[in-house]
């Protein structure tokens, strides 16, 4: 029996429906930007195997680091106890993240640094005896799968299951070019009403959306709105953060900062699953009381995990090096050019690039499924042609590592291109 008969055996995959599903191509080996199947076919990482491995894969000076975590204190539970790895890492987070962050709460991937940020945003407000239970989200949001991040995310066929399971969130419309106001007025009709302790928003790109942009301009004008009536702001920069928008974090974009912001995917270059919500000293305070009733009952086993704390250091450190930004700047340039060479193709609708982020949307007629034949059609013909790429509906999108060669980009766009001509 192969491997790949085996993973069919065995193994439940995500977002998968394994009826209608090809067997899996079985991954065994990967460096840099590149990954190899059990055959020995090559593949480009055209997404940092989603979104996670922004410096390559097998990176040895981020194993390094792991190993030497390992030989020390591989983990220590976290209720009762510190260790110095997470004193480093909150410490250096307070330096690179606005300064509005004051307090780093650990957990264990994105869905629970979004599930922790609700319940604070939550119970910040039941511990002062106000009662606000309601959240505002984008229309198309995703952020995460657990109850709380499912509640707030907004693509249907993700959350039509567990419909009046949820907590209760409204949603207003994503303010791409030509909806600003539309949104602007949802959200002032919103909050001046005093039920909702909290605003959730991917923070210029929505990732899962298929890449849908926004201007910083218009996010800080609904940050100032939330704030000035006492609704939380919280920037899901999952996707979005360690140099992916061309900053560090896209709220670095903004002149208004987040009450709170939520960490994963590439905090660890892609090695330990590990997640943090950062929070002002405001919310901080607001659980800080000689009542332990007021103080935030969440915990995971795993929490500030050590060694992932040692991954996240080095994996910071490399994101500040001079060789990295420049890294993600040619990147950024590369795409712009592609993104000039394809604009005019008869069935590219239109394009869109931040920092390492490039979108194509595909110029068809009628709607087309998140998952449906169009998706599943240009799914198999890049895994065909040694390209790792999820396309969402009919938006094609690349969100590379960092370290990719012009050679393996322009793989990834001339395939894009042999795409096209094949629908």
């Amino acid at each position: 029996m192969t491997l790949s008969e085996k993973d069919t055996l065995y193994n439940w995959h995500p977002y998968t429906q394994h009826k209608t599903a090809f067997p899996h191509p079985v991954i065994i080996k990967g460096q840099g930007a590149l990954l190899w199947d059990e055959h020995g076919k090559e593949y480009v990482d055209a997404i940092a195997s989603w979104w996670v491995n922004p410096f390559g894969h097998s990176n040895t000076f981020i194993a390094k680091a792991i190993y030497a975590q390992l030989t020390q204190l591989e983990h220590v539970l976290f209720g009762g106890f510190t260790h110095e790895p997470v004193i480093q890492l909150s410490e250096k987070l307070s330096q690179i993240l606005p300064s509005s962050q004051k307090k780093f709460f650990y957990s264990d991937n994105g869905s629970t640094a979004v599930e922790v940020a609700l319940k604070c945003a939550l119970q910040y407000f039941y511990n002062k005896g106000e009662k606000r239970t309601k959240i505002i989200a984008f229309e198309n949001a995703f952020h995460g799968d657990t109850f709380g991040a499912m509640a707030a995310s907004g693509i249907s066929f993700f959350t039509d299951a567990f419909q009046g399971s949820l907590l209760e969130v409204v949603r207003i419309p994503v303010p791409t070019v030509g909806n600003e106001e539309k949104a602007i007025k949802a959200l002032e009709d919103l909050v001046k009403t005093e039920e909702y302790v909290a605003f959730i928003f991917e923070p210029l790109v929505q990732g899962a959306a298929g890449m849908v942009m926004y201007s910083a301009t218009v996010l800080d004008q609904l940050i100032a709105i939330a704030k000035k009536h006492q609704v939380f702001t919280i920037a899901d920069e999952v996707m979005t953060g360690f140099g992916k928008t061309g900053k560090n974090f896209a709220c670095d974009y903004l002149e208004q900062q987040p009450d709170m912001m939520c960490l994963s995917k590439a905090l660890t270059g892609g090695t330990i699953p590990m997640a943090i919500t950062s929070f002002t000293k405001e919310i901080y305070d607001g659980f800080y009381d000689d009542d332990t009733n007021k103080a935030l009952f969440h915990g995971h086993t795993f929490t500030a995990n050590p060694t992932g704390c040692a991954a996240a250091l080095a994996a910071i450190q490399l994101l500040e090096t001079e060789e990295m930004q420049e890294n993600i700047n040619q990147v950024h340039q590369q795409h712009l050019a592609f993104a000039e060479r394809i604009k005019t193709h008869h069935k590219v609708a239109s394009t869109r690039v931040l920092g390492v982020i490039f979108a194509l949307e595909i110029k068809l007629e009628g709607e087309h499924d998140y998952y449906g034949p169009l998706r599943n059609k240009l799914y198999s013909f890049f895994i065909e042609n040694g390209v790792i790429m999820r396309p969402v509906g009919n938006i094609i999108y690349i969100l590379p590592p960092y370290i990719i060669t012009d050679v393996q980009l322009e793989k990834i766009y001339t395939t894009i291109e042999k795409a096209l001509a094949s629908i």
